[in-house]
């Protein structure tokens, strides 16, 4: 089991619900493939460095997690399949 940390940004015009949704779905993807979390950070809204979409804030997410080699291209591809998540970074510590 490798540790990882993984950074991703939620668009910051839906719901709070929405945004709690889309944390879950990701830790359950964790979960569900042998991994665990060691704790999720949620920053809240912040401001862009530069407009990403036409849009110039968004809400991250630092979750921390310990999973076999396999999880993170699980991760990536939930990422790039879910509308609401903008970016996303997993390096392994």
């Amino acid at each position: 089991m490798n540790k990882y940390e993984m950074l991703y940004i939620i668009k910051n015009d839906i719901t709070d619900e929405a945004k709690q949704e889309v944390v879950d779905k990701m830790a359950s993807v964790i979960t569900s493939n042998g991994g665990e979390i060691e704790n999720t950070d949620k920053w809240g809204t912040k401001k862009y460095a530069y407009p990403i979409d036409y849009t110039t804030e968004g809400y991250y997410v630092l979750v921390n997690f310990t999973a076999p080699a396999n999880v993170p291209e699980e991760l990536k591809r939930m990422n790039r399949i879910t509308d609401e998540v903008v970016r996303s970074m997993i390096i392994k510590k």
